[in-house]
């Protein structure tokens, strides 16, 4: 299904500026995004996540108030005010920047830039939890999250999984069940490479902004370092972990149980949105 096809006429009303053919469209986990010159079109996948926009929007004007020290975007219009004809949508402020190529920590310099800049953005999010208007929008994440979270895996991913891939899914499972329950920052929840952009300035990037914060909640900042972590290296986690003399406190215990949960839970998304591919990468090593 192309996006720009099937909602021409809506891509023309609210991107006026830009040939609604020519945008570039990405897909996550809940939306497409249809990005144009300055503002970026939102449509949800699922009606599920079409029904969520209202908290989205609430949080995003949440964190839009907040000192970050990186930009958000920040919502603009949504579906209901511009005869769209009922179709579900959100337009946002577009976010200059690209993501970090795959190679660009290899250089000291820029590894060591990235690295404080991500110290900045995690103490950022951590002072943003201290904001009464933060914590009376965001939600905080369920105390039962990880015991879902585990039966849904046992349920729905153990039947597509080898006797051996069991055995090691029931052992990354087991590390769950001691993470205390913690809302002490706000964690975005999605924190990969490719939702963090930047701009190259005399030879290093500078932190433009994050994208994607569909899950935003109040939790434990274990699971954003375990996300830079994946999607940056070990190496780089350790030098953000150096830089913020964050009290270890079982910091990384929980980082090293919340990482070994990253695979499965790619493949439990995919099981649920019907995407094939990132279920069988998902459970590559499960099989």
């Amino acid at each position: 299904m192309d996006i720009r096809e099937t909602h021409h006429a809506l891509l023309s009303r609210v991107l006026p500026d830009d040939n609604p053919d020519d945008l570039a469209v990405r897909q996550g986990q809940f939306h497409y995004m249809v990005i144009g010159s300055d503002r970026v079109v939102c449509l949800p996948r699922t009606q599920a996540a079409a029904s969520r926009l209202p908290e989205r929007v609430a949080a995003l004007r949440a964190l839009a108030g907040l000192d970050l020290g990186f930009r958000t975007p920040v919502p603009l219009f949504q579906s209901g005010c511009h005869g769209t004809d009922g179709v579900p949508f959100l337009v946002l402020s577009r976010i200059p920047g690209e993501p970090l190529e795959a190679d660009a920590l290899d250089d000291a310099q820029v590894a060591d830039a990235v690295a404080a800049q991500y110290t900045m953005l995690l103490a950022g999010l951590a002072r943003a939890a201290a904001d009464g208007t933060v914590r009376t929008v965001l939600p905080q994440a369920p105390k039962d999250r990880w015991r879902r979270f585990a039966e849904s895996v046992r349920a729905e991913l153990f039947p597509l999984m080898s006797s051996s891939g069991r055995r090691r899914a029931e052992r990354e499972l087991a590390a769950l069940d001691s993470l205390p329950y913690l809302t002490q920052s706000v964690v975005h929840g999605d924190l990969g490479a490719e939702n963090v952009l930047w701009e190259w300035t005399q030879g290093l990037p500078h932190l433009a902004g994050v994208l994607d914060w569909d899950d935003v909640k109040l939790s434990d900042p274990a699971e954003d370092f375990a996300a830079i972590g994946a999607g940056n290296g070990r190496h780089l986690l350790e030098r953000v972990l150096a830089l913020g003399r964050w009290s270890d406190n079982g910091l990384t215990t929980r980082i090293a149980a919340i990482s070994g949960t990253f695979a499965l839970q790619q493949a439990l998304y995919a099981i649920h949105d019907g995407d094939e591919g990132e279920l069988a990468d998902g459970l590559t090593d499960y099989r």
